[in-house]
């Protein structure tokens, strides 16, 4: 009985559905701090640290505030689902702090998994963006020779896939019995399993393009040499591919997770909770502080297969220059 009421309870985080099956227990409560991991009432079977959530949250709220004045300062705004996502993430961390002082109660860990669980879609969301933007950025209206999908079309088919594999793990399912419960669990294994495969689909898209560009249009790949590295588009295009390598660890994590069972080592440690979800995720985010594509892709330039930028406008849609190739554009 105790692992049918697990499964429902880990089903209920992220999914913000009904509490009725974990209110069926008439387990008597012990002292929660006695001994965590044989405690029936305790989810998480440890308790959570408070020195690791506050470094955590702490680390996460640094990265959506700098997000945040970023787009302010140098625009791109088509980022700011991941900005969003970043302070999601933050809510899921300071929850903890509540799991901390009652590691019995299972609003505070529905609140938590919720916002941890389901956060990193929006960084997903992100860098499919991210993308689109960055091949019309360095080739213009040629861009779609060295993309497997139309650049305007890629970003339209993983955002909606990014959001039918989240309303999948989001969905709600009554839990009233233990058959009800499997089988909110299978399907949301399903949704992890469906978001993994998306997005290691567009990883495999983001390296041909990679391969292509620097194939078939090698003074676009070199057009910003004279540079130092860091003002390069090629370091932004590097901060993308570390930034999938950390959703594809978290995707793995938590795909193995559920697979393991709901009290599996994965899902009862904390030190490979923060390893292999939190810390995975946070450079997938934070290395797009040294390099935010707003100080690389001006709002509206265009460049044409030889890299020459042929417009370039303000935030306002003024056009106020019209720079040649190898011209300097940091800052702008």
């Amino acid at each position: 009985m105790f692992m049918d009421h697990r499964s429902a309870l880990f089903l209920l985080v992220g999914l913000m559905s009904s509490t009725g099956a974990a209110q069926q227990t008439t387990l008597p409560r012990a002292d929660p701090f006695a001994d965590p991991k044989h405690d029936p009432h305790n989810i998480l079977k440890y308790i959570a640290s408070d020195t690791l959530a506050g470094i955590a949250l702490a680390l996460v709220l640094l990265v959506a505030i700098t997000q945040t004045w970023f787009i302010k300062k140098w625009g791109a705004k088509w980022m700011m689902s991941m900005t969003i996502g970043a302070y999601c993430f933050a809510i899921g961390f300071a929850a903890r702090f509540g799991l901390h002082a009652q590691p019995d109660s299972l609003m505070i860990y529905m609140i938590q998994q919720t916002f941890i669980i389901l956060s990193p879609c929006a960084f997903i969301a992100a860098d499919y963006v991210l993308l689109g933007r960055l091949a019309r950025y360095l080739l213009g209206v040629d861009a779609d020779k060295y993309l497997l999908v139309p650049s305007r079309r890629l970003t339209v088919v993983y955002v909606v896939s990014d959001v039918v594999t989240f309303l999948i793990q989001a969905l709600p399912l009554p839990t009233h019995s233990p058959s009800m419960a499997k089988l909110g669990s299978h399907i949301f294994l399903v949704g992890l399993i469906a978001q993994a495969v998306s997005f290691v689909s567009f990883c495999l898209l983001y390296l041909v393009f990679l391969y292509r560009v620097r194939k078939y249009a090698p003074k676009t790949w070199s057009m910003d040499e004279s540079k130092v590295w860091y003002n390069s588009w090629l370091a932004l295009a590097s901060a993308l591919i570390v930034s999938c390598i950390g959703i594809l660890i978290r995707s793995g994590y938590r795909v193995v997770e559920l697979t393991q069972g709901f009290q599996g080592q994965l899902a009862t440690s904390e030190p490979l909770f923060y390893g292999l979800d939190s810390l995975p995720l946070f450079i997938a985010i934070a290395v797009y502080i040294p390099f935010w594509p707003g100080r690389f892709i001006a709002p509206t330039t265009q460049r044409s297969e030889t890299g020459e930028e042929i417009l370039l406008t303000n935030v306002d849609g003024h056009v106020y220059s019209k720079l040649q190739k190898g011209a300097s554009s940091f800052g702008r």
